[in-house]
């Protein structure tokens, strides 16, 4: 049986992220694929309806003032490491790129083929509770291996990640690695719910496969009681990620109310 186009493919031939030649192809099996035309429609028909409840002009302005909250925070009190940022400061061109990163609603998932997630059985973890955070397991051939923060780690290695929510409930989950490559983990799209599951450890539904990226590979968790806004978050990643040696130590910088946690796995050859 032939498999039907993925929805992080699908999404980047709505948004024309391809090549020509692969763009015309995928278009191509698209079309020949069950309802494969109607899924590309109802895509599109989101991506119009979501721009159309937030026009750029509302989003700017929301942009400006979170970034003006997040400034008078900052100079009023220095945040903890876990849920401020040190050293940089954001200004009106990151509110530039937040907006642009609005209306494109492009998924900042690094796509190869080391990279594309496995499905995998959920991994049951019980008993564990405490403030939010990520755990980290290595699948092998044995049973999964929890790892502990800063544990060594090398390409091809499977990782499964799970959560403990720690009463807040929602979260999202993104990695920067020694490239600066951004990688979006839950929820898998940017308009995907950002509802954390309450009490012992949950599984994300899909196994991560470590690549060459040298240095280290890091995780985040910012959680909120409120639904997060997903592109702001990857902003941040992003933003981060372009200085990789800040990005194997410094917090995301999003604003103070917003809790923040993370998980360091280091690369070695």
């Amino acid at each position: 049986m032939a498999l039907c186009t993925p929805d992080w493919l699908l999404e980047r031939i709505a948004l024309g992220e391809l090549p020509s030649d692969a763009l015309a192809a995928a278009r191509a099996k698209l079309e020949q694929e069950p309802h494969g035309a109607a899924r590309l429609a109802r895509l599109e028909s989101d991506s119009r309806e979501t721009l159309a409840r937030h026009p750029p002009e509302s989003v700017s302005r929301e942009v400006a003032r979170r970034l003006r909250t997040a400034q008078l925070q900052a100079n009023a009190a220095p945040q903890p490491e876990r849920q401020g940022w040190h050293g940089w400061s954001l200004s009106m061109p990151v509110a530039a790129s937040l907006v642009l990163l609005f209306l494109s609603a492009q998924q900042d998932v690094v796509e190869s083929p080391s990279l594309l997630p496995v499905r995998v059985e959920l991994l049951e973890t019980v008993g564990i509770k405490g403030d939010a955070r990520l755990l980290v397991y290595r699948q092998d051939a044995g049973a999964p291996e929890l790892l502990s923060d800063h544990t060594p780690a090398r390409t091809g290695d499977l990782l499964q990640l799970s959560y403990i929510s720690g009463g807040h409930r929602h979260g999202v989950v993104v990695s920067v690695d020694g490239r600066g490559a951004v990688t979006l983990h839950h929820p898998t799209t940017l308009v995907g719910p950002t509802k954390l599951q309450s009490g012992d450890a949950v599984s994300l539904t899909h196994s991560y496969e470590l690549d060459d990226a040298p240095g280290f590979e890091r995780f985040f968790l910012v959680t909120s009681d409120s639904p997060l806004d997903v592109g702001s978050v990857l902003e941040a990643a992003r933003l981060l990620a372009r200085h990789p040696t800040e990005a194997s130590i410094r917090p995301l910088p999003l604003p103070g109310t917003l809790a923040q946690t993370s998980f360091t796995l280091e690369k070695v050859p």
